[in-house]
């Protein structure tokens, strides 16, 4: 079992700036994929960007530019840095880990409860 713990969502004006964190903790291996999710109300949860074991990342087009996936690996941990925030950004963002088992065909998600962020004038 992986346990997700997420921190940093808030209140922001648009153009500001947030970090989350994500920290896993658990019987974590060293083959995964990691990231955010959000979900806006009204709106169906979408990827907004991820990190794999081996460093490659992807952002979902409405992010590129604006946000910024990074680790730690020693801590088990990755951020998003979200810089100049639209009020379309506002959602709840869960951060997720898929790990991969000894055949390429087993994999196990594990999700976090979510930190809402919102931006508002």
């Amino acid at each position: 079992q992986v346990q997700l713990v997420e921190s940093g969502g808030g209140l922001v004006q648009p153009g500001g700036s947030l970090r989350l964190s994500c920290a896993a903790s658990g019987s974590v291996n060293n083959h995964y994929v990691m990231g955010w999710y959000r979900q806006a109300p009204g709106k169906q949860r979408e990827l907004v960007a991820a990190i794999a074991s081996g460093g490659t990342t992807n952002y979902a087009d409405s992010v590129k530019g604006r946000f910024t996936l990074s680790r730690d690996n020693a801590k088990n941990t990755v951020y998003l840095q979200m810089n100049s925030l639209k009020p379309d950004d506002t959602a709840v963002y869960y951060c997720k880990r898929r790990e991969y088992g000894l055949r390429d065909e087993d994999e196990y998600d594990y999700w976090g409860q979510g930190t809402q962020v919102t931006v508002s004038s």
